[in-house]
């Protein structure tokens, strides 16, 4: 039997739902550490003759107050 869920939703977008709703559950503290667990660094390094060169972050982490 399927579960009623899977009609309208796939289930990355069902996990990324019921997360939300965890974190959004949480208090202040315990909210913000998780949040900041969810966050990503995407960066790149250029390598040429076995050697790597400058990581350039393309999205470059920013502390919130």
């Amino acid at each position: 039997m399927s579960a009623t869920w899977r009609q309208f939703f796939t289930y990355n977008k069902y996990t990324q739902i019921a997360a939300r709703a965890v974190r959004q559950s949480l208090k202040e503290n315990e909210r913000l550490v998780a949040e900041k667990r969810g966050l990503t660094a995407l960066r790149y390094q250029h390598w040429e003759d076995g050697k790597g060169g400058e990581q350039v972050h393309l999205n470059p982490p920013v502390d919130k107050p």
